[in-house]
């Protein structure tokens, strides 16, 4: 047994390596949106919109927002098939920390149109209100698109009970 950190590094049997990291964020690209805060669930489906454009397959995209709601980044954190998402909390919450976001929203497609929320799009998001509790990043909204400019908040539509607040979001505008 090692008893001093002198006896560790005088002695020469074989150790152990660790990686020593830097953790960054690379922007990969940059893209224009109307409003610069994202206070209504309206505003926050056309921010998500454009990355949705041409999907085959249902993905998750998180946005991470500073206390304003405003957007920091936009990150395509799931990518499933026709119908169905496998949503990580780590993968979600991941660009959210980051990019020091205070709060976020998630936003997902439905490829067939139709925005109404399956019983697993509630189970996630259930799931994901609790992690960002626990995290302390909140997740504020989680929005379904659908076609021909159609989108489903479940905040607004009383879905599921959404705990955290936002002195913005679903305020007077």
């Amino acid at each position: 047994m090692i008893n001093s950190i002198k006896e560790l590094t005088e002695k020469p049997y074989p150790r152990k390596r660790v990686s020593i990291i830097k953790t960054t964020i690379i922007k990969e690209r940059t893209m224009l949106y109307g409003a610069r805060q994202i206070n209504t669930p309206v505003l926050a489906a056309g921010l998500a919109r454009d990355l949705f454009a041409n999907a085959d397959r249902e993905l998750l995209v998180v946005a991470s927002l500073d206390t304003k709601c405003n957007p920091l980044s936009l990150e395509i954190a799931a990518i499933g098939n026709i119908n169905t998402c496998i949503v990580s909390p780590r993968e979600t919450f991941k660009s959210a920390i980051l990019s020091n976001a205070v709060n976020i929203m998630i936003f997902h497609n439905h490829p067939s149109g139709d925005c109404t929320p399956s019983n697993e799009d509630i189970a996630v998001t259930k799931r994901l209100i609790e992690v960002g509790e626990l995290l302390g990043i909140p997740l504020l909204d989680h929005i379904i698109i659908g076609g021909d400019n159609s989108y489903l908040s479940l905040r607004e539509n009383g879905i599921a009970l959404f705990h955290a607040s936002s002195q913005v979001y679903l305020k007077e505008v």
